[in-house]
Formats: structure tokens, C-alpha cells, sequence
């Protein structure tokens, strides 16, 4: 006899129709989806985000007219290169963002994550508000030292023992051909 299997499969959202939740003023929705975000290059180097398939949450509320109050919050992590030693790195991104779409209103108020017809772009919000959560660097660890300067060795491996003789200042290299006798 088969037994059948209830598989938790988590949809792909990509834009979701703001319109649909019916909301009246005042009214809000807190929403559990799923969004990809498209790697970034930062650099030059490339950062992917895991899991593949982002769980978001998305709490909604209708403001007056036809507007929106929306606030966006996951947990990412960022997979790749240090910035300091180029190990690989993967932080843990925490991202809250927050929009208001009140058209007909100020420019200010109108997001461009919610289009004319009531859809929300959550793809480009997610990735956009992942962007603006980054820290300044990207680092394997908190304490990275980097790479020497001078070889270019990985500072966290050699220790604080790594050290080289320090190059003669070239503005005192004439001296070096006085001879006193």
C-alpha cells in the first residue's frame, strides 16, 4: 500500500498583488512568503545569498486613500570573499526596511516598490533593502587582520609574530654615501 507524503514546499513570490488582501483603512496583514535575492557584486567580487529561497515576513497596512504602510523583515546569509583576507566569509544579514506608498501624495511617499496597479515588486525590495543593510565590510570573522602589504600573507594564519625589516627612507639616501675618515 503507497502512503502519500504532504511535501512543505515554499512558494517563489516575486510581486504580490497588494490589492488582493482588501484591506480597509487601518486594516493590516502580516504575511510569511518566500523571495529569491540575486547576488550582488561588491568590489568586484560576487555575494550570494543562502538560503536560495529567502523566507520574508511582510506586515501590511492600509493607510487612508490608497495607500500602504509596509515594513520587510529577514534573515540572510552572505556568502563570499572577506574583504580583509579573501577566506571565505559568511555574515548574517538582519534586514528591517520600511515603506510607505501614499500616491498622489509627496514624491517621498511614493514607493517604487508598489506600482500603479497595487503590486508590490518584493524581488527588487528585498534585494534593495538587503544592499542598504550591509555593513561597511564583509569579513570572515570580526577580529580579520587582513593581508600583509608587504608578501601579502594571510595576517590571521602567520600571527603577530609576522613582521619584515623596514625599506630605508629614500629621502635620506644620500646621507648613506657620506664617508667620514
Amino acid at each position: 500500500m503507497a502512503v502519500d507524503k504532504l511535501v512543505n514546499v515554499a512558494l517563489r513570490t516575486d510581486t504580490f498583488d497588494l490589492g488582493g488582501l482588501r484591506l480597509s483603512s487601518g486594516d493590516g496583514r502580516r504575511l510569511e512568503l518566500h523571495t529569491v535575492i540575486d547576488p550582488l557584486q561588491l568590489g568586484g567580487e560576487r555575494y550570494v545569498a543562502e538560503p536560495a529561497l529567502v523566507p520574508v515576513a511582510i506586515d501590511i497596512s492600509r493607510t487612508t486613500g490608497s495607500g500602504y504602510a509596509l515594513r520587510l523583515r529577514f534573515d540572510v546569509t552572505l556568502i563570499g570573499p572577506c574583504m580583509r583576507c579573501l577566506e571565505p566569509a559568511s555574515p548574517v544579514i538582519e534586514v528591517d526596511a520600511r515603506e510607505v506608498s501614499q500616491p498622489g501624495e509627496i514624491d517621498e511617499l511614493d514607493s517604487p516598490y508598489v506600482h500603479d496597479d497595487g503590486v508590490l515588486d518584493l524581488h527588487a525590495w528585498a534585494r534593495d533593502a538587503l544592499a542598504l543593510a550591509l555593513p561597511n565590510q564583509l569579513l570572515c570573522r570580526p577580529d580579520c587582520a587582513g593581508l600583509c602589504p608587504v608578501c601579502g600573507a594571510d595576517l590571521n594564519a602567520a600571527g603577530p609574530d609576522h613582521a619584515h625589516e623596514r625599506e630605508p627612507d629614500p629621502r635620506w639616501a644620500k646621507l648613506s654615501e657620506l664617508h667620514f675618515e
